[in-house]
């Protein structure tokens, strides 16, 4: 029986100058924050026709992405391999700070952050609003009972039960993420139940792809190369298998709709007539995340190699950026069918494509969150011993707790 020995991460040059990086980030997204709320949304690219902004787009990408990257940690302790247990930690860890990071964005891009309060207090739970509220706060508590557990001797018996309870909390809290655009009847690109499988096989592909990312960027850091070839093309397959099957949601989704002729106006301009939309769809998520990752990751000439798996998931990550910013914006772009069957036009716009483009404050809050999940993660493996001492299990050796 192997025995996994943890650590703190090495004190090096690299890592420290990456989180002063990161803290500026932060501190660039909170005043970002304050000038949008200072000045209104009039100094935003948004509108009242697109409510949802870039800021959602990375807050929505980082909320799923948390709740995929756990995988790593539920593949040991749910699925019995013990390949990915020395994994675990660090999974649950940069989870939690993935989900801190969408949600720290989110209340910021609300207009009024300072009435958070009365959200939490008051409900209306006819609203998947309201749900996620539990989904999100009780999966940071349960994924950090998740560590503390892997952490403590005496405790880690309960691992597989904690693992199992977190395991369904993220497929739950993906599905309540799905369903805040899958329960939108108003909006034709958003009322299909189809979001919320898409939305949990999306976390899974951005979840791993994320990890892969990060842990190359912890080994560089950290002055060690722990990942072995036979470990980084294990990732890179699964990696595979999860794009795929993102893909494949997307594409049936897509396919479910243009079976149905009331589907066909919106089709039309998400997949091939609505300028942007089209060019993320199929040049950002199809081409860049999807087939060009598949092929790196499937190949044996590119999946062994550190940089080509390091570079199918970045393009994985851009992918995602891209899917999510034809959901979220384009669904909005495209106009309200109020009246079925009618034309409609008005001074307002009514019936009109909404124009969008992003400005500098937003895209900043949203690296801000980005920046801020990175931060929570570095002082977790600094300060915490998170990262193992060796990471290079061979594929048919039984790790024991330790």
């Amino acid at each position: 029986m192997a025995r996994i020995i943890y650590r703190e991460a090495r004190s090096r040059t690299f890592l420290w100058v990456f989180m002063a990086l990161m803290a500026a980030l932060v501190v660039t997204g909170l005043s970002s924050a304050w000038y949008m709320e200072h000045h209104g949304h009039i100094v935003t690219g948004m509108n009242n026709g697109i409510v949802w902004g870039l800021p959602h787009v990375f807050a929505i990408f980082l909320i799923v992405a948390a709740s995929g990257i756990l995988n790593m940690a539920s593949l040991a302790s749910v699925f019995g391999k013990t390949t990915y247990k020395p994994k675990a930690r660090l999974s649950g860890l940069m989870s939690i700070a993935l989900l801190v990071g969408g949600l720290s964005v989110l209340v910021l891009d609300l207009g009024r952050p300072d009435r958070l309060t009365v959200a939490m207090t008051s409900y209306n739970f006819k609203s998947i609003f309201a749900w996620n509220i539990f989904l999100y706060t009780g999966f940071i508590v349960i994924v950090g009972a998740y560590l503390i557990v892997q952490m403590t001797r005496s405790w880690m018996k309960w691992t597989g039960a904690v693992g199992t309870f977190a395991f369904v909390w993220r497929l739950i809290l993906t599905t309540g993420t799905g369903s805040i655009f899958g329960w939108l009847v108003a909006r034709e690109a958003f009322n299909a139940a189809m979001l919320a499988p898409l939305f949990i096989a999306m976390s899974l592909s951005l979840g791993l792809a994320i990890f892969i990312t990060t842990r190359l960027l912890l080994d560089y850091g950290c002055g060690d190369r722990s990942l072995g070839t036979e470990l980084i093309e294990r990732l890179a397959k699964l990696l595979g298998i999860f794009i795929a099957t993102t893909l494949y949601f997307q594409l049936l989704m897509h396919l479910t709709n243009l079976y149905s002729a009331a589907r066909g106006g919106v089709e039309r301009f998400l997949l091939v007539e609505g300028g942007i939309y089209p060019l993320l769809f199929w040049g950002g998520f199809v081409i860049l995340g999807s087939l060009i990752p598949m092929a790196l990751v499937f190949l044996p000439a590119f999946n062994r190699n550190r940089m080509m798996v390091g570079l199918a998931s970045v393009l994985v990550i851009a992918g995602g950026l891209a899917s999510i910013y034809v959901i979220v914006i384009g669904g909005q772009a495209f106009p309200l069918n109020i009246f079925p069957g009618m034309e409609v036009s008005s001074s307002f716009g009514d019936g009109q494509i909404q124009h969008y483009v992003p400005s500098l404050p937003e895209l900043l809050l949203g690296i801000g969150g980005w920046a801020l999940a990175a931060l929570i993660t570095l002082v977790g493996v600094k300060i915490l011993p998170i990262l193992p001492v060796e990471d290079n299990v061979t594929l048919n050796a039984a790790a024991a707790a330790g």
